[in-house]
């Protein structure tokens, strides 16, 4: 296929040079759980506190994925595993521009979280396990998804019709209520050793 007629480009910038300019190590930060959860409100508050200490980040968010460079995709197990190859990559991209990359996506499954860190590199790849209850999420049910899995008018719903494999040990596990949005995004922080403040 045309695969045969790609030859990677040696380039003269390298990450360790734009990651010596930005002041801290390029990383990404993989957010898992799921609908309703709180993944997108704790990488936004994550962003917030990192951005005020002099990180240069990026936020992928689902549903802003979805709307471009993915919007060919369904929700079907074949195109989500499309879709977090897709992020994976950018991401890696990202990465390699010196970024401190979050991510925010059900990413439903154990197999395709392991491709996206194999692909990140084991050492620049932190999984945060929103650990939030089914009964909570969808009492939240922002997007009126639940009702509509429920009601039998959506399919392939996480956690009502399609599974959500939970990690097994991801580095940071944090619980999407019973605390502030800031605290849940200040104690993740926290565990995070490269992103400790002292820069």
């Amino acid at each position: 296929m045309g695969g045969q007629n790609i030859f990677q480009q040696a380039l003269n910038i390298r990450r360790e040079h734009r990651e010596r300019l930005n002041g801290h190590k390029g990383q990404v930060i993989w957010l898992t759980g799921l609908s309703g959860a709180g993944k997108s409100s704790i990488a936004n508050a994550m962003e917030v506190i990192l951005h005020e200490n002099g990180y240069r980040t990026y936020i992928l968010d689902g549903d802003n994925v979805r709307g471009g460079l993915s919007r060919d995709l369904g929700f079907s197990d074949e195109d989500r595993v499309e879709n977090i190859r897709r992020i994976t990559e950018v991401s890696k991209l990202m990465m390699d521009a010196g970024l401190v990359v979050m991510t925010a996506f059900i990413s439903p499954f154990r197999q395709e979280r392991e491709m996206a860190r194999g692909i990140v590199g084991h050492g620049n790849f932190v999984e945060v396990y929103v650990s939030t209850p089914l009964e909570v999420c969808e009492s939240r049910d922002v997007k009126g998804l639940y009702k509509k899995a429920r009601a039998g008018q959506l399919a392939n719903m996480t956690g009502i019709d399609s599974a959500y494999e939970a990690p097994i040990s991801p580095e940071v596990t944090v619980n999407g209520c019973g605390q502030s949005i800031e605290e849940t995004a200040r104690m993740a922080i926290s565990q995070i050793a490269s992103l400790r403040m002292e820069r």
